[in-house]
């Protein structure tokens, strides 16, 4: 780059030397744990990763609550109901703290529901399947949201202030959700038969797409050495999924429920579960959109805009109002 800036004249290597100690700079800053806040400068990529990162997040928490809601009218008990009321309610909350820690980028928050709406933002693949049965309710609090704390807590030290500070109250409601999942699925195996298959079925079918969700093998994963050495991320995929693993496999087992893997093994030599492989082809139609509830997710959510669309013009109507008599 240097070279090739000489070559340009002597003031294109001069702007590429003083480029260069800025980039430095800032990565030193990243070095030294200090947060990075929205006035401060940041390097385009960073800012373009960060975007990225917590727009699907937040996409994430508003489909997420899709296959929840699906289940409130059917509640087993008025208790259940409340509290999955509750818990889909904390989901919206998450996405809107997520929102506005994108917005302090310098992105709309518009522009990046038309980016969900149109197909081009994505959000987490583990929202891509149906829920069947009351204990997927279970499962989904027990192994999703497992999963997402497992992801979550390391970035309450993100280098990026906004996202970091986001998640600190996303990561305490996460892990209430946690343990209501998990009391669900208690209940059932202390149940009937059925109800105790019902538990066991949940689990085979949420296995694996949860291992799923912490996104491709590090080999494949194009933005983790980036997000790394940005300290975005602390952990890389690889990372977190064994962590989740070697969590979750105690569990289940307290339960007395079987993990769907016959080649799940304990490893004395690294004090990690080894499991089976993962079938990254399914990973890769579901986030291309031919997942079982792809097309049924979106149809969702742009329903929801359309429907909304009158509270938006009302309320622009009336801040416009409120505009003009401010100023007159």
């Amino acid at each position: 780059m240097y070279t090739q800036a000489l070559n340009a004249g002597p003031e294109a290597a001069e702007r590429t030397i003083e480029d260069a100690a800025i980039l430095a700079r800032f990565q030193e800053r990243i070095d030294a744990e200090e947060r990075i806040e929205p006035n401060d400068f940041m390097p385009a990529a960073y800012r373009k990763t960060l975007i990225r990162q917590i727009s699907q997040h937040a996409h994430s928490e508003i489909v997420g609550m899709l296959p929840e809601g699906n289940w409130i009218t059917r509640a087993p008990s008025l208790r259940r109901k409340a509290a999955l009321l509750a818990k889909v309610q904390d989901e919206c909350g998450h996405g809107l703290y997520l929102y506005a820690a994108a917005e302090t980028l310098g992105v709309s928050r518009e522009e990046l529901i038309d980016q969900l709406l149109s197909g081009k933002a994505k959000y987490s693949s583990i929202f891509n399947y149906p829920t069947l049965s009351w204990a997927d309710i279970g499962a989904i609090g027990w192994l999703v949201d497992g999963a997402a704390i497992m992801n979550q807590i390391p970035l309450c030290r993100c280098s990026y202030g906004p996202y970091a500070r986001a998640m600190i109250r996303v990561c305490k409601e996460e892990s209430f959700h946690q343990r209501q999942g998990y009391e669900i699925m208690l209940a059932l195996v202390r149940g009937s038969e059925a109800q105790r298959e019902m538990a066991q079925d949940a689990l085979n079918r949420w296995w694996w797409p949860c291992l799923m969700m912490f996104g491709p093998p590090d080999a494949d994963s194009r933005h983790s050495e980036a997000s790394t050495r940005w300290k975005i991320k602390r952990f890389s995929n690889d990372e977190l999924r064994q962590k989740f693993v070697d969590a979750t496999v105690p569990q289940a087992r307290y339960l007395g429920l079987t993990i769907p893997d016959p080649d799940l093994r304990f490893n004395e030599e690294t004090g990690h579960w080894d499991y089976g492989a993962i079938d990254w082809e399914e990973f890769r139609q579901v986030i291309a959109g031919n997942g079982p509830c792809n097309a049924d997710r979106m149809a969702a959510r742009r329903k929801a805009h359309e429907d909304g669309a009158w509270v938006r013009e009302a309320a622009c109507a009336h801040a416009a109002k409120s505009r003009v008599r401010a100023a007159a």
